[in-house]
Parts: C-alpha cells; structure tokens; sequence
C-alpha cells in the first residue's frame, strides 16, 4: 500500500489540513510531468517522447531514457480502469524492449523535429551515451488511486521480474495555490526481484569489435580497403578508441548514415587488425611495389592529413586490418534490430548481429593465425 499523504497549513496557532481534489485533466497533468519529468522522483531522465506510438498502433503517454540507457515508460490511467491501465503498460513493456539503438534514435528524431539524439543525450546528462543501450526497462503506471485487487496483480508481477510500479499523485488547493503530493506503492529504490537477473549485456567473446566508418574528406572507405586500415581521429576519445584495437581483434566495418534519421547503410567489412593504431604520417602502404606514407598514395580522402586544430589535439589514427571479406557501401548490409552506436569503436556482443553478419559475410577464410592480444585495460573506456 502507498504512503496516505496529508498536507497541513500552519498559521500561528490555526491548523487546517488542506483538502484533496481531483486534478483538473489528466492531459494537464501529462503536461506538469512532460515539462518537468524529474517530479516523478527516478532521478535524471531525458524525454524522447510524448505519445509515441507503437507498432500495435497504441500510444505510450511519455517515453524516456536515463543515463544509464534504460527505458523509462510512463503511462497515466485517464479514463481507464486500473487493470487496464496495467496491461497497457504490460503491451509497452514487451514492445519497448525490443526497440533498439536505431528506433530509439528514430524516435527521438520524430518528436523533437529531426533533432540529433546523441548530441541530445550528452548534452543533457554531460556524458557519453552507454556503449549498451535499453539493456533494462522500466514501467511506471501514475494514477490518484488504485483498488486493491490491481495493486495485488502489480506486486505480483513484481515478484515475477517485471519491472513495473505504480505512481500516486494527490492533487492539493490551497485557496488557488496548487499543490501535487507523490507516493509509490513500492520503493522505486528496491528493484523488483527477478529469477533470472533481469535483461543483462551478453558476454562478450573479447575478440569482436563493432567499427564505425565515419566517411568525409579526412577518412573515405574506398581507401580503407585498398591499404588495409580503419581510421578516426581529430579528438582524443577518437584516438583513443583507434587504440583499443588490438592486434588479432576482428572488427565490423559499418557505415553509418544521417545521424538526423538515426539509421545505419549497414555493415561493409569484417578484417583482423594486424598492427595496432598510429598517427597517420606514421603509418606506411606499398604502392606499385613502393613503400610510403599513406599521405604521399592516391586517396579518395583528399584531406586525411589536415593539421588537427588546438582543441582536436590529435589528427587522423589508423590501425591496420587485413580485410576477410568485404563489400561496396551500396551493398552495406544492415537488418532491423542490429547492433549500431554512435561511438566510433564498441564491443560487438550481440548475438542476432554477430549471427546474421557470420551467415551474410565470408568468414571461412578468416585463418589468419594471430593469436588476439588485448591490452591489460582492454575494458576500459571505447568510445
């Protein structure tokens, strides 16, 4: 049962309890939580959405996600009953965690008028966004009251792992001040138990490695195929992640299309990296049986060398890859439901990704023989 909140005014020695009353409409109370969602008491979220419609063709109220890349759904009872409202929140749920890093991109995008949702997200939370995004869900269904026979199903839920809990608001008139009073049937501090551990990150195998191909005029995936490299750079978490490449890691190249639309043209190449990254005026190919520097070779990126500015601190890395199997950009190959993120290197874990890109590329020549290397801190920071 939730807290019973009471509010009294004091004035000298005159005691009245201000009385309850119904919130004018539930959509002015959508629109207190849309301008100011930190009243639910979860701590920072960041909205990517009011009245986001699913693939059922059904609406979930507000959308958000926390730092941490969890899911947050926000449901109000409206005119419902309380076990409708319940298993409404039950279909979002099972919708909602499916959704990956693109649709939640694509979502935020529509709702915010193609806005980018990276930029968004580090903005908000000065952060990067997680590497694994919409590992968990949460469920949270606000109403000013519940009977007790629903409350008994959210609890019992609850002790079966499903991340659901109900928010009570009590709406307050104070001779025209309005007042909104908050309590939770259960302690949103007090995870709700699970059999299994909850939806956690698979492991991950410490060999393969998802590669973004950020093509423009300092890097261009033409010329990574004909001198065997992948590339990023002008920034130190750009090197950085060039970094944490290690010599015998299998990567998979993907170009990734218009951040405004949050998708990805698809996956181009799988390779072994060889060597492990270096700055670009150190880093060598043969040309018709000539050994230079790659500045000095034909290439598509006609400004790969461009002197990095006082901020950028660093230009262009590249490690060097012996490409397995590859494919021009314009048969990218890309599924709903794959693995994309908008850091340059992350650790490729997924299962249905790495299936399907193992059934789609030639990785039966992949005998390259180097036995994978990761460096001591490989856990740390791939950005």
């Amino acid at each position: 049962m939730p807290v019973k909140f009471g509010l009294w005014r004091v004035d000298g020695e005159s005691v009245e309890q201000v009385p309850t009353s119904g919130i004018a409409s539930e959509e002015r109370l959508e629109d207190i939580l849309e301008a100011r969602i930190d009243i639910l008491g979860l701590g920072s979220l960041f909205r990517i959405g009011r009245q986001v419609v699913t693939d059922f063709g059904k609406r979930i109220d507000l959308l958000a996600i926390d730092g941490q890349g969890d899911l947050h759904v926000i449901e109000l009872k409206k005119d419902r009953t309380p076990r409708e409202v319940v298993a409404q929140a039950l279909e979002y749920g099972f919708w909602v965690q499916g959704l990956s890093f693109e649709a939640i991109r694509e979502l935020y995008a529509k709702h915010h008028d193609g806005e980018d949702f990276d930029s968004a997200f580090t903005s908000h939370f000065e952060a990067e966004i997680p590497e694994a995004v919409n590992t968990s869900h949460h469920l949270v269904v606000v109403a000013t009251g519940m009977d007790t026979s629903t409350e008994q199903i959210v609890e019992y839920v609850r002790g079966y792992g499903v991340p659901i809990n109900v928010l009570f608001f009590e709406y307050l008139d104070d001779g025209g001040r309005e007042y909104l009073a908050r309590s939770w049937l259960t302690d949103p501090e007090l995870e709700a138990p699970s059999k299994n551990g909850g939806k956690k990150q698979a492991p991950w195998n410490e060999i393969d490695f998802f590669v973004a191909v950020g093509e423009n005029d300092e890097r261009n995936w033409d010329d990574m195929v004909r001198y065997g490299f992948v590339s990023a750079g002008y920034g130190d978490k750009y090197r950085r992640a060039m970094e944490s490449l290690f010599k015998g890691a299998r990567v998979w190249a993907a170009i990734p299309s218009s951040r405004a639309t949050g998708g990805a043209n698809g996956y181009v190449g799988v390779g072994r990296v060889t060597a492990p990254a270096v700055a670009v005026n150190d880093f060598e190919v043969e040309v018709d049986g000539a050994t230079m520097n790659i500045l000095q070779a034909p290439l598509e990126a006609t400004n790969m060398g461009r002197k990095p500015t006082e901020s950028e601190s660093c230009g262009e890395y590249l490690a060097r890859v012996e490409w397995i199997d590859v494919r021009p950009r314009e048969k990218a190959f890309w599924e709903k439901g794959m693995f994309a993120n908008q850091n340059v290197v992350a650790k490729l874990r997924q299962p249905f990704t790495l299936q399907r890109l193992n059934e789609v590329f030639d990785v039966d020549e992949d005998a390259s023989g180097l036995e994978a290397v990761p460096p001591s801190d490989s856990d740390g920071l791939v950005t």
